[in-house]
């Protein structure tokens, strides 16, 4: 057993350099999210319990962070956002004018197996869009999704898109029991088309069939499907419906920026219609980082039915594929590292640096009382620009003695220079 001052496992402690790199990420999301149109909501880090065991699959019920609460309610960490998100819709927003579209970052929280990428408390980004049923609101959806993950700095993505509406009408056409069917989809999800073939065969379904819905599988073939449903009217209207979303899609992102894969499964208790998913190939396995699509949920929730779609970002492993394909990201840089020689000028130092931030400069000051020497030292494992040496002649003549911590170039600059309304 750990000692209490360990870090509990699956967490993560974020140092500075951590930091910078996620506060990047993450305002380039919001940037981009806000340019879409979409604005930003913000949910409970807890909710009832219930809100999380309505839909969702088994696995996520397990994995739940589940407590009592003083009041004898059961309550659970939230483990996604997309729940709480539809119940705030239905509590407090269903009247606001349609579409609405609502972003999110928020911490999430699933008893999970700790491994790379994955962890028991991670963030989440995502939205959810409410009210169009479109062709157009799903393929702008789809793009957003595909324009975040290339312009926050994942170069090697594969953008998929299925249609699990169309999946389950194809399913049902074997007529498989609910235990035949929960051991098939995994194998369609993975791509595990042997296993799948023999599968198939143990079940006794009849050959031609067997061999129209691999090649469905495998290949994704539209004109399958619409020989398959070509007496059936709702069938062929999702059909035409899904090819017209291609269609747009194609036009926005270009036909080489995603493939059909009729095989994506997320959960078919959940999504409704067309569903999409993208990876990063440089994770490995777990190379999924975002996953969504159409879904029906506010009506689960007691709301009017009304069309709804989105998609959650795994902010981690977007910040993993970003840190394997050698991203470049910022530093925060000091631009004066202020050193008073003696503690008679401390006072003034302290002044300085705060007329300086003022000013929108970013300034530190050293208060470790050090020597000049070792003062200048520790300026440069900041990277600071420049060091700024203060004692009594230099506040006497009203200057700061500057030092270029690249050149090492040093010397006198009026106060009034850097600070024209300064006094001391």
């Amino acid at each position: 057993m750990g000692s209490v001052f360990e870090i509990p496992r699956g967490t993560r402690d974020f140092i500075p350099q951590d930091m910078i790199k996620r506060r990047f990420v993450e305002e380039k999301l919001r940037a981009i999210f806000e340019s879409f149109g979409y604005k930003e909501i913000q949910t409970p880090t807890f909710e009832h319990l219930d809100l999380f065991t309505m839909k969702s699959g088994q696995a996520v019920i397990d994995e739940l962070y589940v407590f009592i609460d003083k009041g004898g309610r059961n309550l659970a960490l939230r483990p996604e956002l997309t729940a709480p998100v539809i119940r705030c819709y239905v509590e407090k927003l269903q009247m606001e004018p349609k579409p609405l579209k609502l972003y999110y970052l928020g911490n999430c929280f699933r008893y999970d197996r700790p491994q790379k990428g994955r962890y028991r408390e991670f963030m989440q980004a995502g939205c959810e869009l409410i009210g169009p049923s479109s062709p157009e609101g799903v393929a702008e959806l789809i793009c957003l999704a595909f324009w975040l993950v290339k312009e926050v700095g994942v170069k090697d993505i594969v953008l998929e898109c299925g249609h699990i509406g169309l999946l389950r009408k194809v399913l049902s056409t074997l007529s498989l029991n609910d235990e035949q069917t929960k051991r098939i989809l995994p194998l369609i999800d993975k791509e595990q088309f042997d296993e799948l073939s023999t599968l198939l065969s143990e079940y006794a379904i009849p050959s031609e069939q067997k061999t129209l819905f691999m090649d469905i599988m495998k290949h994704s073939r539209l004109d399958l499907l619409k020989d398959l449903f070509k007496d059936s009217k709702e069938e062929t209207l999702q059909i035409e419906r899904f090819e017209e979303m291609i269609h747009i899609l194609n036009d926005i992102i270009g036909k080489d920026s995603f493939m059909l894969n009729m095989g994506i499964v997320r959960g078919l208790d959940y999504y409704t219609g067309v569903v999409f998913e993208i990876k990063a190939p440089s994770l490995g396995a777990e190379k999924q980082i975002c996953g969504g699509g159409e879904y029906d949920l506010i009506s689960l929730f007691g709301g009017r039915n009304t069309p709804t779609s989105g998609f959650a970002l795994g902010f981690d492993r977007t910040l993993l594929a970003m840190e394997i394909e050698k991203a470049v990201f910022p530093s925060i840089d000091i631009d004066y590292f202020i050193i008073p020689v003696s503690k008679d000028e401390i006072s003034s130092a302290l002044r300085i640096a705060l007329h300086l931030r003022k000013n929108g400069k970013i300034v530190d000051v050293d208060l470790m009382r050090r020597g000049i020497g070792k003062a200048l030292k520790y300026a440069g494992s900041l990277h600071a620009s420049h060091a700024m040496i203060i004692g009594s002649r230099e506040l006497s003549d009203q200057v700061v003695s500057m030092r270029n911590m690249n050149t090492g170039e040093q010397q006198d600059v009026p106060l009034k220079t850097l600070i024209p309304d300064f006094m001391l």
